[in-house]
């Protein structure tokens, strides 16, 4: 199979790529500027440039392709606008040049902010997804997008939070999150993790047009987060925002459909493996 994976200089494309390149995958890397992907010349990886804004540009990159692995997403510091405009009619354009070019299949990477706040009832595929901000409602209306096409096939991802392979982001959570409560419960995922959730997605052929939770074993304290970097607690000074943010996910169907089973369990497992 050839895959091509769009968002491929963001914080789980990077990644994604490079680990489907070292299990002998074909990839093509979509980019918007070639400047921030020369990282991947020694991998093999092969090069498109386009954008979601661009239909005309995603024509060529999705070109003799059998999968598309959708992780590009416009997320913090994007305007309602900006957000629907990327992640929701992006995607359908990606999708649409797909289904021109007989891509076989589409894998989507979402969000568990999907769902909404759920307090400490853990989150599943089944639940109602009722969103407030703008971010996951436009990823929310491009799954919908998705699973209502009758080609390529297609399967969706609803990440928890990812961290991991030096990836900032819990330091930058720890610097958005301050106000949260520290008793405040949150899902989280490797980025080894769902690395693997998409290999699995690559290498099953069935179930089609299927949701799946990407989360470890089980949830934990935001306080917990902080001080696997060694920050202080967050000081609850703005839990009501917080709690708009609190959902935990269910992982049982992955497990049970195509015994996904995390490399990191919790985040004590990372920090004992120095893979943070």
């Amino acid at each position: 199979m050839k895959i091509l994976v769009t968002g491929a200089t963001g914080k789980v494309g990077s990644r994604l790529v490079k680990r489907l390149a070292q299990r002998g995958d074909q990839v093509r890397a979509m980019i918007r500027d070639p400047l921030h992907a020369t990282q991947f010349k020694a991998d093999g990886i092969e090069l498109a440039e386009a954008d979601l804004l661009d239909a005309a540009s995603l024509e060529a990159a999705v070109s003799g392709t059998d999968v598309v692995v959708h992780s590009a997403a416009f997320f913090r510091g994007a305007t309602p606008e900006q957000a629907h405009n990327v992640n929701d009619v992006g995607t359908q354009r990606l999708a649409t040049a797909a289904r021109a070019a007989g891509v076989k299949r589409f894998i989507f990477l979402s969000t568990g902010l999907v769902y909404g706040p759920t307090g400490e009832r853990p989150a599943n595929e089944d639940d109602h997804c009722a969103p407030t901000a703008a971010y996951p409602l436009s990823k929310l209306a491009a799954e919908r997008f998705l699973l209502g096409l009758k080609d390529p096939d297609v399967r969706v991802l609803r990440l928890a939070f990812v961290y991991g392979d030096g990836d900032a982001h819990i330091r930058e959570a720890v610097t958005l999150m301050r106000g949260f409560s520290p008793t405040q419960r949150m899902s989280i995922a490797h980025h080894a993790d769902v690395a693997q959730a998409v290999a699995r997605l690559l290498d099953t052929s069935d179930p089609t047009y299927r949701i799946y939770n990407v989360v470890d074993e089980e949830p934990l304290r935001i306080a917990e987060l902080f001080a696997s970097i060694g920050a202080p607690p967050p000081d609850g000074s703005d839990a009501k925002r917080g709690a708009a943010f609190e959902t935990p996910l269910d992982g049982r169907r992955i497990r049970d459909d195509l015994g996904f089973r995390p490399m990191f369990s919790r985040l004590a497992d990372a920090v004992a493996a120095r893979a943070l």
